[in-house]
């Protein structure tokens, strides 16, 4: 069985409520906004006036914010395996794997996941579930490759752990919110330099038509620079939001792996082998686990950039495990305890 840990409860079930009020926050946030700067300015460019103000119904706003979380709840398991490439596999074809995973579920008093293998070099692996659907461990190609069975079973009791912990639970729910205002902050920005080249190349403003124009562009601009400043907060609370169990949730995950197995050594030198392959990983095989779920991985993605673009997952969870080392030294410790 797995240690009780109270402080991984508290983190969840704050985590869980400020996934709940963010939405909430950013959608009243954004009509004050509106309703308070946009409109004005309209205002003041003889757009208007605008004698009424945006109002957003509160069970409109509870509708769809809960609305957006039982899809994300439905279908965000089986969007992070299929956006990763994984396809699930039975006993007949991994018979050591599933072994793996039955026999640590039992151990840790839970039913045994699916498994769903995906055919990468990058050594990693994690575990989704939704609150209504079979959780499943995915793995990589290049962790069966690179690892040896103690380290794999190691890397696996880390999955089981999250599972009974309930934490991925959380995560794959929660993983949404810090990537869907990252990426409406990026396409603000985006259209902010698209107005802005607009604005410089608007051509001869001083007819009627020019003017009007102007206008235009100006509101666009406006617009954009409102929204992206408003995502961009909101997409840090969501990352901060985050930061609140991802990190503490991988502590907790090696202690569970360590229990399950009593061998925190083979976890520790897997994360080892795992850190160390990283930057040998080919980019492609890097980009295909990308797409803003590297919390949900055993292991951080490499945080190289490539031709100059780093990988959404570090831009949109930035640093959301310990430090490897940290790790290592804290397992490393777990089995002085236990000799």
């Amino acid at each position: 069985m797995l240690p009780d840990d109270s402080s991984l409860r508290r983190r969840m079930l704050l985590t869980i409520a400020l996934v709940v009020l963010l939405p909430f926050v950013f959608v009243y946030v954004f009509v004050a906004v509106i309703n308070g700067v946009f409109l004005p300015f309209l205002e003041a460019l003889d757009y208007g006036p605008y004698p009424g103000r945006v109002y957003v119904e509160p069970w409109l706003a509870a509708l769809v914010v809960a609305g957006g979380l039982v899809v994300q709840a439905r279908f965000g398991p089986g969007t992070v395996v299929d956006g990763v490439g994984a396809r699930r596999v039975d006993a007949d074809s991994h018979p050591d794997l599933h072994g793996s995973v039955v026999r640590l579920s039992a151990v840790a008093d839970i039913e045994p996941p699916d498994v769903a293998v995906t055919s990468n070099g990058a050594p990693n692996a994690m575990a989704v579930r939704g609150p209504a659907s079979t959780p499943v461990v995915v793995v990589t190609t290049g962790l069966l490759g690179r690892l040896d069975e103690r380290e794999r079973e190691a890397v696996l009791a880390h999955e089981i752990a999250h599972l009974k912990n309930r934490d991925a639970t959380v995560m794959t729910v929660a993983w949404l919110l810090p990537t869907a205002t990252y990426y409406v902050a990026t396409a603000s920005y985006y259209l902010l330099y698209g107005v802005a080249r607009m604005f410089g190349y608007g051509g001869d403003t001083s007819d009627g038509d020019g003017e009007g124009a102007a206008k235009v562009i100006l509101v666009l601009l406006v617009a954009a620079v409102l929204t992206l400043a408003l995502s961009a907060m909101f997409w840090a609370a969501s990352v901060l939001v985050h930061r609140v169990l991802s990190r503490y949730r991988e502590y907790a995950a090696d202690r569970g792996a360590a229990a399950l197995t009593g061998d925190p050594v083979a976890l520790a030198s897997a994360l080892r082998t795992m850190d160390e392959t990283m930057p040998e990983v080919p980019d492609r095989d890097l980009r295909e686990l990308d797409g803003g779920t590297e919390a949900l991985y055993a292991a951080p993605l490499e945080t190289r950039a490539f031709g100059g673009e780093e990988l959404v997952s570090t831009d949109v969870f930035p640093e959301t495990h310990p430090p490897t080392g940290e790790r290592i030294e804290r397992l490393r410790e777990m089995a002085g305890e236990l000799s």
